[in-house]
């Protein structure tokens, strides 16, 4: 049933090859050295750091921008491409956002833009300073959300390796991927307090053969969130809490989204988290396909909601309460998941009535309820098929009458 998903595509395993050959005789452009910035704090980044990519962008040879260990303000860049040659950005030091949200206009603070060939590592801190956008980034506060800038945006990014970096306290989402091809994210850090309010760790979308392997996420929303037109991913070795778990979606909320595909969680921890392995759809509006989409070898811990199909998600109560789920869902499994639940309700598969979840798989599944009351599973519209240790026994519980309100 599952796919065979490569971990690293194979003309990226080449084109890493080619950089790390290129890495002797690459041109360095330092933006403290070459490009006289400073590192106290106050003297804005942006202008040093945009003329240094613009030189290397030019470079007929492969090219490393270099931003050294220090405290760097940054009020906003657009990095944009296609560039000459590979082209790589070593982040050494900490580079902060105003704290104050009226500083930007739209959702963008750093952003990189038609880059092919392009690698971003060196231990650095993209820092948000998001803690006085958290007060009013309310859904209901639709104004003030839609400038609160993104931490690091990649669009239209192709043939790509983010390693080793850290985003702190974003003001809206952490890392936004969208409409990328070949990109690797390994080896981050994700850090912001868990009553920072939709604030995803990492969301992405309409993007084919991403991996996100081996990082740390602590957010205020989902860990990872899956968009629309997402398919042939790997998400492996992420350690997820507090936050809202991994999501696939939410989905239907808009017209002509495009199928997910092909998505494997594996070898993943969560704790203390809303949810854990997640996938919501919602009520009514728009129509939409989610199929092979594989959890496996995950570990729960204290988490509300360990395993949920939610084909009723309604967050804040704005939805068609009274209409089923148009996203059909196919091809689902939940393989060797443990550890324990904050609610009765461990396993929740709340499936369309116009479209039941298809061959949705239960294998090896080992969720406790650290209360008094033994663990319980729901199921509505759907048929799982089982194989293994099952506890909770399957569809053991009531079905939910109202849609959830969880984001």
């Amino acid at each position: 049933m599952a796919p065979h998903l490569n971990i690293v595509p194979s003309m990226f395993v080449l084109l890493l090859l080619f950089i790390s050959a290129s890495k002797v005789q690459s041109d360095a452009f330092d933006v403290v050295a070459k490009f006289g910035t400073k590192a106290d704090g106050k003297m804005d980044l942006s202008k040093p750091f945009l003329d240094a990519w613009k030189e290397a962008c030019a470079s007929v040879t492969p090219s490393t921008v270099v931003i050294p260990k220090g405290t760097y303000l940054l009020s906003k860049v657009n990095l944009e491409g296609p560039c000459k040659a590979p082209i790589e950005i070593n982040v050494q030091g900490t580079i902060q956002a105003p704290a104050d949200p009226s500083a930007f206009k739209d959702p963008n603070w750093v952003r990189f833009y038609s880059v092919e060939n392009f690698k971003m590592f060196g231990g650095g801190i993209f820092d948000g300073q998001g803690s006085i956008a958290y007060e009013k980034n309310t859904c209901e506060n639709r104004e003030f959300r839609s400038k609160l800038p993104v931490n690091i945006r990649f669009d239209f990014v192709t043939n790509a390796l983010i390693q080793d970096i850290t985003s702190k306290d974003s003001k809206l989402f952490h890392i936004n991927v969208f409409a990328c091809k070949n990109i690797t994210l390994e080896r981050l850090k994700i850090e912001a307090p868990d009553e920072s309010p939709n604030i995803d760790g990492i969301h992405m979308g309409k993007l084919e053969g991403v991996n996100i392997i081996a990082s740390d996420i602590k957010t205020g929303d989902d860990c990872i969130s899956i968009g629309d037109g997402t398919k042939n991913m790997v998400i492996k070795e992420i350690t997820c809490g507090p936050g809202h778990g991994i999501s696939i979606g939410s989905l239907g909320k808009f017209q002509n989204e495009e199928p997910v595909e092909e998505i494997k969680i594996s070898n993943c921890t969560i704790t203390n988290t809303s949810n854990g392995a997640r996938i919501k759809t919602w009520p009514g509006e728009h129509g939409g396909a989610v199929s092979e989409i594989h959890f496996e070898d995950i570990t729960m811990n204290n988490v509300s909601s360990p395993i949920l199909i939610d084909q009723q998600y309604c967050p804040w109560n704005k939805c068609k309460k009274n209409e089923e789920s148009k996203v059909k869902l196919s091809n689902i499994s939940f393989k060797n998941i443990r550890g324990t639940s904050v609610l009765p309700e461990a396993n929740k598969f709340i499936c369309s009535g116009s479209s039941p979840c298809q061959n949705v798989e239960l294998a090896d599944v080992d969720i406790k309820h650290n209360g008094a009351e033994p663990a319980t599973s729901q199921c509505l519209n759907v048929k799982p098929i089982t194989s293994g240790t099952l506890n909770p026994i399957l569809c053991s519980g009531p079905v939910p009458k109202t849609s959830s309100s969880t984001a």
